[in-house]
């Protein structure tokens, strides 16, 4: 690719560590400090010349997407037909893996790739964006929250698609009443009198963070932009640090509950076994076959802590395209991220994905509606946040369940379990 030299002022930007993808809701961790003056005088290229000749382009997609991305490429080519001859590759990048295979190699990267949010501020930082063309338009056309998922000292540095990275509660409607998924307690009560299991990938710090979030006790990103504050082993407060540890113990105990006893999620409700779990919109189409009309979805339940319900919270996510600023075609690499993420192949997305919409018009559509899955992502984001963790939180949390799962094997005092997942999750380093 042809250099282009970015106005980009950065200070103290560090890139140490990898990310670990997920399938789609997966844990991508944030390890890069981004300065206050990073976007102080970013050049745009919302003036760049349109080539009229022969345009190679390369785009990056997840695999399992092909078939949906070649439908929206041979759009754009009937659209721009005779403005250009375009040739546009697609090449299979995992969207976890995004940052790092960009950064990696920048100027042999795509033109054009998807990234889910929390990737952002790593990619603003190692100049590896192109501030989004036409701005205005795409942030009216588009969720306030996607909008702000995509923006960092307001420039607007990526095109927004879906709105649905997060996670809810799938249940098997012959098996549970409207009343029954309101609570933990309720789903395992009427799993363990059916022999059936509850699912949740209880090891990770994307779905433990749920249990965590809507007590009052605290964790984020510090203003360095690489370390972590976090309060969880709080012993003031209506909820404690040993009070979230005591309710997860007896959780996982629980003859219902299940987190690796099925390949996933979706073969333990293939198999029957499974009649409840959490995961997000990228399983839709999957519970769907294998439930049918039964099929149901809603926001997270409610779990006991420290004799009160407590609402369990969610990372709310988002996913979007850049582009890269050293594309030798850009003004013909924004236009087609700006097509990839149109109202037009959000709708398409929506129809054949099940992929919930960050524009406005069709997230507000009687088809969006319909589906179970985008209405729970809804549901649930009011008691969701925005993921923005430097790294040393998965490894700690990680390390956490594991001991929750043996059982305290060591027999560790729980404020000692909980001193010890703040000391790792606030650590300067991957321990």
């Amino acid at each position: 690719m042809k250099r282009k030299i970015l106005s980009l002022l950065m200070s103290g930007v560090i890139l140490s560590g990898l990310l670990t993808g997920c399938n789609q809701g997966q844990d991508t961790k944030n390890n890069t400090e981004v300065s206050e003056e990073v976007t102080e005088d970013v050049a745009t290229d919302e003036n760049q010349e349109l080539e009229s000749g022969k345009v190679e382009l390369t785009v990056w997609a997840e695999e399992d997407t092909f078939e949906l991305m070649n439908t929206m490429i041979e759009s754009f080519k009937r659209e721009y037909a005779g403005q250009a001859d375009f040739e546009i590759t697609l090449a299979a990048q995992s969207d976890g893996e995004t940052k790092n295979a960009l950064l990696g190699d920048i100027h042999n990267g795509a033109d054009v790739f998807s990234l889910p949010d929390d990737q952002l501020l790593s990619m603003v930082a190692g100049g590896a964006l192109s501030p989004v063309e036409d701005a205005e338009a795409v942030k009216a056309a588009n969720l306030t929250e996607s909008v702000a998922a995509a923006t960092y000292n307001d420039v607007l540095y990526a095109y927004p698609y879906t709105a649905d990275n997060g996670y809810f509660l799938y249940y098997d409607k012959n098996y549970f009443s409207e009343e029954d998924v309101q609570t933990l307690d309720g789903i395992l009560a009427v799993a363990a009198r059916s022999g059936k299991k509850f699912y949740m990938e209880f090891d990770s710090g994307w779905y433990l963070y749920s249990f965590f979030g809507n007590t009052g006790m605290e964790v984020g990103l510090n203003e360095d932009g690489v370390t972590n504050y976090c309060n969880w082993n709080s012993t003031d407060g209506a909820i404690k640090g040993v009070d979230v540890t005591e309710s997860l113990l007896k959780l996982t105990s629980s003859p219902a509950f299940v987190y690796k006893e099925y390949d996933s999620f979706v073969s333990g409700i293939q198999s029957g076994k499974v009649i409840a779990g959490i995961s997000g919109v990228w399983n839709a189409v999957a519970v769907r076959d294998a439930w049918g009309e039964d099929y149901g979805a809603c926001k997270l339940p409610t779990y006991t802590c420290a004799e009160q319900q407590v609402q369990m919270a969610s990372f709310t996510g988002y996913k979007m395209m850049g582009v890269n600023p050293y594309s030798e075609h850009i003004g013909w690499a924004h236009k087609l991220a700006n097509w990839f993420t149109n109202e037009q192949n959000q709708k398409l997305r929506l129809e054949v994905r099940n992929q919930g919409p960050s524009n406005t018009n069709v997230a507000a559509s009687e088809f969006a509606n319909q589906i179970p899955a985008i209405q729970a992502v809804i549901e649930q984001s009011q008691y969701g946040s925005l993921q923005r963790i430097g790294n040393s939180y998965w490894g700690a949390c990680t390390t956490y369940a594991q001991e929750i799962l043996d059982g305290n094997p060591k027999r560790k005092e729980e404020q000692e379990l909980i001193d010890i997942l703040v000391e790792g999750i606030t650590a300067s380093t991957v321990q």
